[in-house]
């Protein structure tokens, strides 16, 4: 067993499993990680991307737009956090402001009416905290998400491709099916934000990154999500079209298995797979 619940400072000491966590986070951040771009361009075909949420701008930190898997027409959406400096800034690293989740909103309630399936991308540190973004409304609008998520009856499945955290990745992934690739990681929080609230040390952020459980195993034991998506050999950035390849295979199940249901059983399955979350039974 590691001694992680009594150390507060020096050299952290942990077992195999946890070192095996910790590697799993540090490619899920990994610099040369694939992003959503790359993923689009080899999983779906004729993508039209469409801009902008009607009421203030286009959020360049998500991307929305119109495809084929095969030949089926789907709406996708996803996190864009760029891979240069330039991209990264136009971006905002990632991390949304209020019109962002507007935008994606705008193209769920147009293929809640076209019966196209919804696709979505999550790799968000979080949702942007800035004055500006809550002068916009940020909450109101992640909430408002969830809202309209809940009641959609066309299938959505997340892929969640890197990082996933707070609110700012759930606001676009209250799905029917919700998967993550091997190396990715799902939180309520960032693992420094975690350190910093729970014992006010950021620098305990492995510490934080293990209690949290963030990892694919360990949500898909806890029934979070629904699969993990196989990477290549040290993660999808060695071997970006085999992580591609198999995203789209996993795709193409699910959705087969989403599309033989009812609009109303689509709904009620979304209903009760988030229902059921947070019921243990103990001995």
């Amino acid at each position: 067993m590691s001694n992680i619940n009594n150390i507060n400072s020096g050299e952290l000491k942990l077992t195999p499993r946890e070192e095996a966590v910790i590697k799993r986070y540090e490619i899920s951040k990994h610099k040369n990680r694939p992003v959503v771009n790359d993923y689009i361009y080899k999983i779906f075909d004729d993508f039209i991307e469409l801009h902008g949420d009607r009421g203030f701008s286009d959020d360049k930190a998500i991307i929305t737009g119109l495809a084929r898997l095969n030949n089926i027409c789907v709406t996708i959406i996803g996190h864009v956090k760029g891979k240069n400096t330039n991209e990264k800034i136009a971006s905002n690293f990632g991390m949304p402001h209020p019109e962002g989740y507007r935008k994606a909103l705008r193209q769920m309630i147009l293929a809640d009416k076209f019966k196209r399936p919804v696709i979505t991308f999550v790799d968000t540190p979080g949702a942007y905290c800035g004055v500006s973004a809550e002068e916009r409304g940020q909450g109101e609008a992640i909430a408002r998400n969830l809202l309209e998520m809940s009641r959609l009856k066309v299938p959505v499945i997340s892929i969640i491709t890197g990082e996933g955290s707070s609110g700012g990745a759930l606001g676009i992934a209250q799905a029917n099916k919700v998967l993550m690739l091997e190396n990715a990681t799902y939180s309520v929080i960032s693992a420094k934000g975690f350190a910093s609230i729970l014992w006010k040390d950021p620098k305990r952020e492995k510490e934080a990154i293990i209690k949290q459980k963030m990892t694919a195993d360990d949500l898909k034991s806890l029934g979070v999500i629904d699969g993990i998506i196989p990477e290549p050999n040290e993660g999808a950035h060695k071997d970006p079209a085999t992580a591609a390849a198999a995203i789209k295979t996993s795709l193409e199940l699910h959705l087969e298995a989403l599309m033989k249901m009812t609009p109303d059983e689509i709904y009620e399955q979304r209903y009760k797979k988030f229902r059921s979350m947070g019921f243990f039974n103990e001995n």
